[in-house]
């Protein structure tokens, strides 16, 4: 049972990947219950802010506390957990060892990518609000900004490091966070990227798919390889 923050931490470090907030996608989620409901005799409520029992609150603290689980949106376009452990393996199958300009390339990554990317690339960690207006989205690309975001996280070229709120013209902090983004390649270490590339894609498939059976003996083929490669 996940009571609070260190349980769930040791369980991702276990299982080596998670989906957050539930497991609607029958693979594997840690905290598997819907938003507004708890397991019985569990401390873990949502959305109180409390550091050590608040799921939502766990998503930021891996990020700021450890430097081995990555958290973004990974899994079915929404919220996931990887370990470093698992981390090169989910590279080698989505990315198989290219960097973006390579995918850019090969026409596999488009201009609205290109346009997040080369910023965060330049300006290093950088909030989604800056980020928007740095690569120049006017209003009416609300949607081509948020798609091209969600896309570079699948493909595993940026991903989530820390949280920020905006600031006035006197410095001082308003509205609500959002997250801030850095490339991939300046979260990790590079002995996650060289681990990468010694793992070729099928391994990387192969591997990943037996953890999830090991860890959802249910789980379904298709959905597993959707898991895996996003």
């Amino acid at each position: 049972m996940i009571r609070d923050y260190d349980d769930f931490c040791e369980g991702l470090s276990k299982a080596g990947f998670s989906i957050f907030g539930g497991n609607d996608e029958g693979i594997f989620g840690l905290i598997d219950f819907d938003w507004q409901c708890e397991p019985p005799n569990s401390s873990v409520r949502w959305h109180t802010g409390e550091p050590d029992t608040d799921p939502w609150e766990w998503r930021i603290r891996v990020l700021l506390e450890r430097d081995d689980i990555a958290y973004a949106k990974v899994f079915f376009r929404k919220g996931g957990f990887i370990t470093r452990e698992w981390y090169p393996y989910f590279l080698a199958a989505r990315r198989g060892g290219g960097a973006f300009e390579e995918a850019y390339s090969d026409g596999t990554r488009g201009q609205y990518e290109k346009r997040v990317y080369d910023i965060l690339t330049e300006r290093g960690p950088l909030p989604t609000h800056e980020i928007k207006a740095l690569c120049g989205f006017g209003r009416n690309e609300r949607s081509k900004f948020e798609k091209a975001l969600v896309d570079l996280q699948m493909g595993l070229y940026i991903t989530i490091c820390d949280q920020a709120r905006k600031r006035d013209k006197y410095g001082e902090e308003y509205g609500w966070h959002s997250s801030v983004f850095c490339v991939t390649e300046r979260f990790w270490k590079r002995d996650v990227f060289d681990k990468a590339d010694s793992i070729s894609q099928k391994d990387a498939e192969e591997a990943i798919t037996r953890q999830v059976l090991l860890l959802n003996p249910n789980a379904e083929r298709k959905k597993i390889r959707k898991f895996i490669y996003g």
